[in-house]
């Protein structure tokens, strides 16, 4: 069965190239949100097993989404993506309890490989 992937980004364009990205691998992107207020929000109606989030995005950041949403769910397994991060922002990241860290741009070697350590593959 596939893990179940819930992706958290303002931009259309990389919720697309996620699902390129993980097409024919045992990951299915099955939830994409552009803000983080419905990410909080449906969080548990989707279940995810994991979350890709981005930082920057209109109103809530990412870091704040997922301070939120680990509060709410403490074995959610969040996995920033970014292209605008520095050591700070990273280990505020680490800090809040996410799980790993993604740059953009990204490839599937690279997401897969986080995903992998992440849910234990």
């Amino acid at each position: 069965m596939a893990k179940r992937i819930m992706v958290v980004d303002d931009s259309r364009m990389v919720h697309l190239q996620i699902e390129k990205v993980l097409e024919g691998t045992d990951y299915e992107v099955v939830a994409c949100f552009r803000n983080g207020d419905n990410a909080i929000d449906q969080y548990s109606y989707v279940n995810p097993d994991l979350v890709t989030m981005d930082i920057i995005m209109p109103g809530i950041d990412g870091l704040e989404t997922a301070r939120i949403i680990l509060e709410e769910h403490p074995d959610a397994k969040i996995v920033m993506l970014s292209s605008l991060a520095n050591d700070d922002t990273i280990n505020e990241a680490k800090a809040l309890g996410t799980k790993g860290f993604i740059y953009k741009p990204f490839d599937q070697e690279q997401m897969l490989s986080v995903f992998d350590r992440v849910l234990g593959k």
